[in-house]
């Protein structure tokens, strides 16, 4: 009998911003805001707060986890059987901001979702940084 491997997967993707951490913020909290670059849903920066992402594939269930404006944003993202959670991070710079984003809880076993998050997150980060370029 083998043991069952219990090490989780993250996907990690880290990129620098020409934008104020308050504008990033703003991308990443506000519903309307969020539609743009991510998903449909009905997200509240509040801890403890349930909300969903709802796209044509599915939804995905969360809830806020932490919360420091224009620092930390952490939510738990659950979709067809995948616990996980998704960690933003920004650190102001001389030029802008790094904008890190880090999702962790994969399964071993899951490689479909942590493939599909390795390649998805790039994508949502260009759209999102085209968001915040777009606010005044």
């Amino acid at each position: 009998m083998t043991e069952e491997s219990t090490e989780t997967l993250s996907v990690v993707v880290e990129r620098e911003m020409p934008h104020a951490p308050e504008k990033i913020w703003r991308a990443l909290t506000q519903p309307h805001l969020i539609e743009q670059w991510l998903m449909k849903n009905d997200f509240e920066p509040v801890v403890d707060r349930a909300f969903a992402f709802r796209a044509d594939w599915g939804e995905v269930a969360g809830t806020v986890r932490e919360i420091e404006p224009n620092k930390t944003l952490s939510y738990t993202w659950e979709a067809f059987g995948l616990e996980s959670v998704v960690t933003w991070t920004l650190i102001p710079t001389s030029t802008g901001t790094t904008v890190r984003m880090e999702q962790s809880g994969f399964k071993p076993d899951q490689k479909q979702a942590y493939n599909g998050a390795k390649a998805g997150w790039p994508q949502h980060f260009t759209a999102l940084e085209t968001v915040v370029a777009s606010l005044g």
